[in-house]
């Protein structure tokens, strides 16, 4: 040890003074990058991409017009056309995928319109699971709480939201009673915008955003769909055409909500609002999106970063939903990030489909 010390002495003795003097240079922190979008290519420039499920940075599945249905697996590099067949006719709003090859897609419309299909083998083959025979339902979207649980709602079917069950991974659906949903407001219903107004947390909590009533409302579930509480939102109301498009939630208590106005011509202050008690009281962001927004989703890993898009632009939080700035000026109407394998993407018109990048 003392022959070590003697040797870095004996060194040091060596330098000239001037350099014991100077401070030495210390390397310049790097900035953290902003997230981004990087497009992908899926070939499909005449469809409308509001349904979009993402697996994971590799993995991603997309539904929209004219019955499509895209899947990649190798991170938006190239694209399968894995749409059902004799499917044409309908429009994918939105998929719910478990896997690269199990996923359940969503087709809306009046009666028979309203549609679910799944697959077993990434899109080769297709079963339909779902036909609705009542002219008086309208299906918008659907969410899963795990591989075998989910739901799917309807427009107030008799003044109430209707709910769909399956306790066997989309094979069978079944509606669930009315007696625990509260009353529809007049005009009330819900955005087939971006797969996003029903959305789950955890084993046993959903919640459902709705939009065209006198307020702007978000209801809530903790048994699986069978007892709903609703509260009001300060997103813009009173219009068919306002209301709540999206929702997300990080756990059982942490949520964002997004919308306002989708007419390109109407102003949509105060088009977000967070709650953190589980949806019983939402309070509006300080600075909101500057426009509507379709679809939210958090980043993965993340308790307050988070991401809303829509036909103007895409905007980042920060801080929890309090804040919120725009990224990117591209038009997306859904976003959705994989908990699993840190991938988020967006998709939207002229088969508009991006992964983010940091």
């Amino acid at each position: 040890m003392a022959a070590a010390v003697t040797a870095t002495v004996c060194a040091l003795a060596a330098v000239p003074a001037q350099a014991h003097t100077q401070p030495r240079p210390q390397p310049h922190a790097r900035p953290h990058p902003t997230p981004h979008w990087e497009p992908k290519d899926t070939g499909a420039p005449d469809v409308r991409l509001r349904g979009l499920s993402a697996v994971d940075r590799d993995t991603a599945w997309v539904a929209g017009t004219g019955g499509t249905v895209l899947r990649t697996t190798d991170g938006g590099a190239s694209w399968r056309d894995v749409s059902p067949p004799g499917a044409a006719d309908l429009q994918f709003r939105d998929v719910e995928a478990f896997d690269a090859r199990h996923a359940v897609v969503l087709a809306i419309g009046e009666g028979e319109a309203s549609r679910m299909y799944r697959t077993d083998d990434g899109g080769a083959s297709w079963t339909e699971s779902f036909r609705n025979t009542d002219a008086r339902a309208f299906y918008d979207c659907l969410t899963f709480f795990d591989r075998r649980h989910g739901l799917a709602m309807s427009d107030p079917v008799d003044g109430r939201f209707r709910i769909l069950s399956t306790g066997d991974g989309g094979r069978t659906w079944r509606v669930l009673p009315s007696a625990g949903m509260p009353a529809a407001l007049d005009g009330e219903a819900g955005f087939a915008a971006s797969g996003q107004c029903l959305v789950a947390a955890g084993p046993r909590d959903v919640w459902l955003a709705t939009g065209g009533g006198a307020h702007a409302r978000v209801l809530h579930s903790a048994d699986r769909g069978l007892t709903w509480t609703a509260a009001d939102t300060p997103i813009p109301a009173g219009d068919p055409a306002r209301g709540v498009f999206a929702l997300a939630f990080r756990d059982r208590g942490h949520g964002l909500a997004v919308g306002g106005d989708y007419r390109a011509d109407q102003a949509s202050p105060d088009a977000a609002a967070r709650t953190f008690d589980g949806g019983r009281a939402w309070g509006p962001a300080a600075v909101p999106p500057p426009a509507y927004r379709s679809g939210v989703s958090w980043l993965p890993r993340s308790r307050t970063a988070a991401l809303a898009v829509g036909p103007t632009g895409t905007d980042l939080t920060t801080d929890g939903g309090r804040t919120w700035r725009t990224i990117d000026p591209g038009s997306y109407d859904t976003v959705d990030c994989a908990a699993v394998g840190l991938g988020c993407w967006a998709a939207g018109e002229k088969g508009r489909v991006a992964r983010l990048a940091y």
